[in-house]
Parts: C-alpha cells; sequence; structure tokens
C-alpha cells in the first residue's frame, strides 16, 4: 500500500471546491487493486465509483464468443463509473484492473446525490465523459486503421500517462486482450520495439525507454486523445 495515498492525487477529486471534497471525503474509501481484477462485468448493476490514484482500469468490449477489446482506459486523470450518474446504471463493459495500485472508492448514492447538488461537480464529471467518449471513439479508429505497432506504442503512451514511474506489469495474456489480437501478434511487436531501444520487456515487465521515441512511432490517436483531455480537465497536481 503507497504511504503517500491522497484521493487529491486523482485529478478530479483534487479539482473539486473544498466545501464538495468535504462532504464527499468522509465516504472515500482506499481500495487496493490488483493486476488482472474485473471490477465489475458488462451489463452488472454498479454500486461504487472509482477514482484512481495510481492504478489503471481497462475497460473492455466482450463478444458473445467471449473476445475482448479495449476501448478506453481509466487512470488518475479520472473516474470509473459514469453510468451512475448518467443515470444508467450499468455498462456495456468489463471493467478490468490493467496495472495494480490504489484507488479511492465511493458508494453510487453518494456520488448521484453530489452529482445532482453540485453544479460544480456536474460540470467536471460532464467535461471527464467528454474526454472519456473522445478516447473511446478515437480508439475504435485506431484499431480499425492503424497497425499493431501503432496501437501498442498508442497504449504505452497512455498507460505511461497515468502512471508514477516508467515501469509497467502486464501480462502477454492481458496485453492482447486489451488489443483485441492474437499474444504472438503482442510479443512480436514488443520484442521489436525492445530491439529498437524505445522499451525494456521481459516476462511481462515493460520499462518505458524512450518516450519521445514511442511518440513519433505512434499514429495520431494518441495526441487526439491528450490533447482533449488536457483542454477539458485540469492539470494533474505537480504536473
Amino acid at each position: 500500500m503507497s504511504t503517500a495515498s491522497n484521493p487529491c492525487q486523482n485529478r478530479l477529486l483534487a479539482a473539486l471546491p473544498t466545501p464538495e471534497y468535504t462532504r464527499l471525503a468522509p465516504h472515500l474509501e482506499e481500495v487496493q487493486l490488483t493486476l488482472g481484477t474485473t471490477l465489475h462485468e458488462s451489463g452488472s448493476e454498479l454500486h461504487h465509483a472509482y477514482f484512481p490514484i495510481d492504478a489503471i482500469v481497462s475497460l473492455l468490449y466482450v463478444t458473445l464468443d467471449g473476445n475482448s477489446a479495449e476501448v478506453s482506459v481509466v487512470g488518475n486523470e479520472g473516474m470509473l463509473g459514469v453510468a451512475l450518474f448518467m443515470e444508467g446504471d450499468t455498462m456495456p463493459n468489463r471493467a478490468v484492473v490493467q496495472s495494480a495500485g490504489t484507488a479511492y472508492r465511493l458508494p453510487g448514492p453518494i456520488l448521484k446525490d453530489a452529482f445532482h447538488t453540485c453544479t460544480e461537480l456536474q460540470s467536471l464529471l460532464l467535461r471527464y465523459t467528454q474526454a472519456l467518449l473522445t478516447q473511446m471513439s478515437q480508439t475504435a479508429v485506431c484499431n480499425r486503421h492503424h497497425s499493431l505497432d501503432q496501437q501498442l506504442c498508442r497504449w504505452l503512451l497512455l498507460s505511461h500517462d497515468r502512471l508514477p514511474s516508467d515501469d509497467l506489469f502486464m501480462t502477454q495474456e492481458l496485453m492482447a486482450n486489451m488489443l483485441g489480437v492474437r499474444r504472438e501478434g503482442v510479443t512480436t511487436v514488443a520484442h521489436q520495439l525492445q530491439e529498437d531501444g524505445l522499451i525494456q520487456y521481459h516476462r511481462g515487465h515493460i520499462t518505458v525507454l524512450d518516450r519521445s521515441g514511442l511518440e513519433a512511432r505512434t499514429c495520431e490517436c494518441y495526441a487526439v486523445v491528450k490533447d482533449e483531455y488536457d483542454r477539458l480537465l485540469p492539470k494533474v497536481i505537480g504536473s
């Protein structure tokens, strides 16, 4: 458990006005998210919102035959559970912990009540939802039109943005599920990125060695998503 964990390390919680943060703070529960844990299945009712600190959660679309592909990632810039305040109560996606770490959990009824009574929180969460929708739509474009090499670079950059270090722990199987491809394809591309000096990759441990190299190698989708988040949301504290 991170001894430095604080709810305000989450971008959304840090942006709340003091009175609203003070109102929510007693209901925020620190939880540890373990790699590969499913936080909710597609179609299941949501009971909590999660605000990651140094964890990353992937939203996956799962087909009837069991195949899956990532549609978005959520880290310290956002939250998991937009359906709670959009009055949907369920999501058509599976939420899986992509990178282990700390998050703060908030009961759904508390979030709903705050959304309807605090104008600042409502505006913040709606802007976050717009940014999330941009990421989802851009991911669909990327998966359809860009190479696996470009997709993996985009995915590594999005993950790197949401982590406190250059290290990411991820199994080949989980990476393949995120990208919706065969495990052998991910292995081949990851080894090529390693040979080119962009990452170090060994037994599910990825270290980003050359971020600028990854940015040069990926498609425009990464920049589109990052620019939209930067436009709509407050900057991460300390950035």
